[in-house]
């Protein structure tokens, strides 16, 4: 647990004070004032879920919110805590207010009965420490035009047609086809409310950086909507001509022949040279569909953090790839309910019943380790190699297919 400095507390931002808040997150992240942004696109984070620590003077000196999401997680789905907009005025660092904020954070959302915390880390190395571990990478890919893909049956038959984004129109539209094309997959987390989905068509002029007006790709059966992308051009023309580059916002699709008619289409922009993709899952299609890879640079990131608040409630909340009897010693600094030594045992149809007990562990690891394989994108074995999970070879093995999803988590929607 943490204190604050003498003088410092915690309090709920109001919201005649949003307009502070923003201060104190672009002082911590050196962003410049958008007004323009702040009139289009409302607040994103509730206004009950806004924490900020007030200086002895009654200022903010730092921030913090969360979304209500609820997260997939294999077989199941579990409701989420959503870290964001935390940040720390440079002028107030030092003083252990990002460890108090932290610690509200957790103790808020388990009193909300959210068993689940996630989070993007802006800084990598911060967030391992409160108990958060990298669950999910994603890849994004820069790939030449006219990159050629595998044929797949149907795609040949399939329409797209091109418009200007309206929000208005074009939100739930998007959404609904996102929502449907990561259906199965851990940590495709929805954009639950009407300001969070207005944000993922949102299109300020002040932040489109040289690039033209927002445009929304459809690919068509007939009537039938099977895909969509959100992308934009920003022109350009060098001594060889053009050389425009085409940045993809977002890009669902429901089956394979809408994915590959829809990245046919994208890739085969006139007046381009490049094609930016969004976030893809380390196994996305376009992975596998590209004739040859090589040209295409891709960059590997972390995408979700993951921290399991109540250990005993979201390890039950999710399937398991098959049975397991497996006693786990958990330590967790920040919240000791969650430590000591658990028995999971998972049924033959991936059911798991947790339990404490006093035998002799399997597996020793941190929370943050349990944080970082909850969503079935790390390997317990490999932990074992990085001596990060301790315990025989075995336990470690079954550890890992049981933990195990067949499709790589990622969340696209970077919240």
């Amino acid at each position: 647990m943490s204190t604050l400095p003498t003088g410092y507390r915690t309090v709920v931002v109001p919201p005649e004070r949003i307009e502070e808040l923003r201060t104190v997150d672009q002082l911590a992240f050196a962003v410049a004032p958008d007004p323009e942004v702040d009139q289009l696109l409302p607040f994103p984070v509730p206004h009950d879920r806004l924490m900020a620590v007030e200086s002895p003077d009654g200022t903010y000196a730092a921030v913090h919110g969360s979304y209500d999401l609820v997260m997939p997680v294999p077989g199941g789905q579990v409701a989420c805590a959503g870290l964001t907009w935390v940040g720390v005025r440079p002028d107030e660092r030092r003083r252990g207010l990002l460890r108090a904020m932290i610690t509200t954070h957790l103790e808020r959302s388990l009193e909300r009965g959210e068993p689940v915390s996630a989070l993007f880390a802006a800084e990598a190395p911060i967030y391992g420490r409160f108990g958060y571990g990298s669950a999910a990478d994603q890849v994004r890919l820069t790939v030449p035009r006219g990159a050629a893909l595998r044929p797949v049956a149907g795609s040949e038959r399939l329409t797209v047609r091109l418009e200007r984004v309206d929000p208005g129109r074009h939100a739930e539209l998007v959404e609904d086809l996102y929502v449907r094309a990561g259906a199965g997959r851990p940590g495709w987390v929805p954009r639950a409310t009407p300001v969070l989905r207005a944000y993922t068509v949102g299109d300020p002029p002040s932040r489109r950086a040289g690039f033209e007006p927002l445009l929304l790709a459809t690919v068509l059966d007939g009537q039938d909507v099977r895909g969509v992308a959100l992308f934009a051009r920003k022109a350009s023309w060098g001594e060889n001509g053009a050389d425009a580059v085409v940045k993809v916002r977002e890009a669902s699709a429901l089956d394979p022949a809408s994915t590959h008619r829809l990245w046919s289409f994208l890739l085969d922009l006139d007046l381009t040279t490049t094609v930016e993709t969004p976030p893809l899952a380390v196994d996305d299609p376009l992975l596998h569909l590209l004739v040859d890879p090589r040209p295409t640079r891709r960059r590997l990131t972390d995408n979700l953090w993951v921290r399991l608040l109540d250990v005993p409630t979201a390890l039950a909340a999710r399937r398991y790839a098959g049975p397991a009897d497996v006693v786990l010693e958990v330590t967790d600094v920040l919240l000791p309910a969650n430590a000591g030594r658990w028995r999971l045992v998972v049924d033959a149809d991936g059911a798991a019943d947790l339990s404490r007990t006093d035998v002799d562990a399997d597996v020793a690891l941190d929370v943050r380790e349990l944080g970082a394989l909850y969503l079935g994108g790390r390997s317990a074995a490999a932990m074992g190699t990085a001596g990060l999970a301790r315990g025989d070879r075995a336990a470690l093995d079954r550890l890992t297919t049981a933990f195990a999803s067949p499709l790589a988590p990622v969340c696209p929607f970077m919240f």
